[in-house]
């Protein structure tokens, strides 16, 4: 089913819950933890693409209100031209995904070192409800209507439908936070000889709120990042001359491709990239030099920012990212822990792969990261496994014609995908045990079973006032 409105969507919910149908919510479709796989034969897939249009720009109130189906990139480029956009403004992938699955499963990258993630962005929720009905939250559930500015007037509803996976409901409308775009913008990258070290330097950044995004990239990660055709670097230098703000950061940024070139970071080491942003030059520059000097105490050598640079000049480039470069498949799983727990995770992670080296290296298995500041209060822990394999429906769907046609599909690999599903089990039982929480929950981490006794209960009870049937996208948060 594919409604156009929020209505249709309620009517088609309402038709098969009645029925006894399970409903899966889809929104970009890019979900890798199972977010919308059925569970049954006896369940319909609710295609939410259709509500993909911006209903209201508030930009004096500054707030924006969009249908679920709206894309992260549909978003930004309606609010640019009025020097507006989200706090946290979408993921690598926002060519595709959809708000709608952002505020479902955790979405964060872009702004989400200071801004945290969509969820946290959210004013009000337009959500259908098992039983057709369509439930608003925020100040959108005052019988008078009011402008949605506040989130909370009592009980946080808005907070307690997110993050769920569309157990609770599909999300309809939602209402986000806008802000001036910030008029200055700098960058930094980093080189250490080893993760730990890294991820000191990442904390040490975030502790002190210095920066929108803060990052580390292993060297296979940048080596594929780095590794493009003359058209594409020329493409990406074009977007960042663009994006550069006037004529003398134009000068700087192109001084930065032609020190770094292609391959801006040495061939071992991890990097770590900083984006710096605010309403002055003095205050970016300041924000700036303070990192720079956390970063000299801890061992980290500059190096040219090109990575943080085309990053944001070149946003939502598109969705070819689905596949390596060399047509590999890959599978994520992330940990979210304090930031004095990062070398827990770290080395924790190393130590469970260990045993398994062979076996990876015998079925052209290997692992990527990519850790992340999530506010100032939390490091995310992401690890990528890539392993050569025939491709999915979206692998073939997702990326444009012109770049999927210089691939190969790899042959089925069957011994890879289940040593890649092993040892995502087993990451998955770690970040657990060590308490990690995760985003994007779908049906790959259990939620539930992780719970203390008294909340579980309770959020069992709330999906059984909600969802009697257990029809609304059964499974997911292990529900």
């Amino acid at each position: 089913m594919r409604p156009a409105d929020s209505r249709g969507v309620a009517a088609a919910i309402l038709a098969a819950t009645s029925r006894g149908y399970a409903i899966l919510p889809r929104g970009g479709g890019l979900s890798y933890t199972a977010g919308y796989t059925p569970p049954t034969g006896n369940a319909i897939t609710l295609d939410l693409g259709g509500l993909n249009r911006i209903l209201t720009i508030a930009a004096d109130d500054l707030y924006v209100t969009a249908q679920a189906g709206v894309t992260w990139k549909q978003l930004h480029e309606a609010l640019a031209p009025l020097a507006l956009r989200l706090p946290f403004f979408g993921t690598f992938s926002g060519a595709g995904a959809t708000i709608g699955g952002g505020l479902s499963h955790g979405a964060l990258f872009f702004g989400s070192a200071r801004y945290g993630s969509a969820a946290e962005n959210a004013l009000g929720l337009e959500v259908a409800l098992a039983d057709g009905t369509l439930l608003r939250t925020g100040l959108g559930a005052l019988a008078r209507p009011a402008k949605p500015v506040l989130r909370t007037f009592g009980p946080d509803l808005t907070g307690l439908l997110t993050h769920d996976g569309g157990a609770f409901g599909v999300k309809t409308e939602a209402t986000l936070r806008v802000i001036p775009t910030p008029a200055h913008t700098d960058y930094l990258s980093f080189v250490f000889a080893d993760l730990p070290a890294a991820a000191a330097a990442l904390s040490a950044i975030a502790r002190e709120d210095l920066a929108e995004d803060i990052y580390i990239l292993d060297a296979a990660s940048v080596a594929a990042a780095t590794r493009v055709s003359p058209a594409d670097m020329a493409r990406s230098l074009r977007s960042v001359l663009r994006a550069a703000g006037g004529p003398l950061q134009a000068a700087r940024a192109l001084a930065s491709f032609v020190r770094g070139g292609t391959r801006p970071v040495p061939d071992e080491g991890w990097t770590v990239h900083v984006v710096a942003a605010g309403r002055s030059a003095r205050a970016v520059a300041d924000d700036i030099a303070i990192a720079r000097r956390l970063v000299a105490k801890l061992g980290g050598t500059e190096i040219a920012p090109i990575v943080p640079r085309v990053a944001r000049a070149d946003l939502f480039a598109g969705l070819n990212g689905v596949l390596d470069r060399d047509g590999r498949r890959w599978a994520a799983l992330n940990a979210k822990v304090a930031h004095s727990d990062a070398r827990t995770v770290i080395d924790g992670f190393d130590r469970l792969l260990a045993p398994h080296a062979g076996a990876m290296a015998r079925h052209g298995v290997t692992v990527t990261r990519l850790c992340s500041a999530l506010g100032s209060l939390a490091f995310s822990f992401e690890c990528v496994f890539h392993w050569p394999d025939a491709w999915l429906p979206l692998h073939r769907e997702a990326p444009d014609p012109a770049w999927l046609a210089g691939l190969t599909e790899p042959p089925a690999n069957p011994a890879a995908r289940e040593l890649v599903a092993a040892l995502r089990a087993a990451t998955v039982a770690f970040f657990r045990d060590i308490g990690a929480a995760s985003n994007q929950i779908g049906r790959t981490y259990p939620y539930v079973d992780a719970l203390a006794p008294a909340t579980a209960t309770l959020l069992r009870q709330l999906k059984t006032q909600l969802d009697p049937k257990g029809l609304m996208n059964p499974g997911v948060l292990g529900l």
